[in-house]
């Protein structure tokens, strides 16, 4: 008689509901849960597959009339930064990144909310708590990290370390191909320093220092203003049905894996 494991992950479909990304548009999801021993190899193999991760849970679209969502990833070995992304390196080099275990706190928490209220105050995320915030961060079985951004000091060639209140910081997964930018937040009232870029240009970096390939980065969403900025990172691969293929400048037509 075939034995079956009893940890293999289920799979669950979500009710259609409003889509936050495309007017008029409703989405489904489908998603398991990670938890145990395993959670962390399925982290990398779902992130693969084009799912993304929150707290416990793994997602995907699965809408049945739009393939507009679309998984990308850098691929970092050959990304070469234009002048405009080389300008923000140098621009925001006084700031240094520290990789901490993924532990909430007050003063995260408070960038977080003023981010939130300045650049997403629609948004689904703009009700969290203190306590939902914390369980964003802590409440997982995968490998991730905290990196949090703050001003070079007098001590940091020494000690590594930031100085100063904290301007910016990534809730990042590592993978067993790279790693995967689950959230990332940071001063509202230095948007023109380009903080957002300059994160994840660090984390181009520090993917590429641990020697993997890919920064992940979600979803790319083809008609979405507020997602475009992810194509500037290339190349950028993206999730077909006939697996990972360079996204090309023009617009296309997306299609799930």
């Amino acid at each position: 008689m075939t034995q079956h494991p009893t940890d293999a992950p289920q799979f669950f479909l979500t009710a259609p509901s409003a889509c936050p990304y495309l007017p008029g548009k409703t989405e489904r999801k489908v998603f398991t849960h990670m938890v145990g021993e395993r959670a962390a190899a399925m982290n990398s193999i779902l992130s693969h597959g084009g799912f993304r991760r929150s707290q416990n849970i793994a997602y995907r679209p699965a809408c049945e009339e739009c393939r507009s969502c679309v998984s990308v990833r850098v691929r970092v070995d050959d990304f070469r930064p234009d002048k405009s992304q080389r300008r923000n390196y140098t621009r925001n080099s006084h700031l240094v990144g520290v990789e901490l275990p993924p532990a909430a706190t007050g003063e995260q928490y408070s960038l977080f909310r003023s981010y939130l209220d300045a650049r997403h105050a629609d948004g689904g995320m703009v009700d969290m708590t203190v306590g939902d915030y914390a369980a964003m961060v802590e409440e997982t079985h995968v490998s991730t990290m905290m990196v949090e951004y703050r001003r070079r000091g007098i001590n940091t060639f020494l000690s590594g370390m930031g100085d100063g209140p904290l301007i910016g910081a990534a809730l990042t997964d590592v993978l067993i191909d790279g790693l995967s930018m689950v959230y990332s937040f940071y001063e509202p009232d230095m948007q023109s320093d380009g903080l957002g870029t300059f994160m994840i240009l660090d984390h181009i970096e520090r993917t590429r220092r641990r020697g993997l390939p890919y920064l992940y980065l979600g979803y790319w969403v083809q008609g979405s203003r507020k997602m475009d900025y992810k194509r500037r990172y290339k190349p950028l691969e993206y999730l077909t049905s006939s697996g990972w293929a360079i996204l090309p400048d023009e617009p296309v037509e997306a299609e799930f894996a």
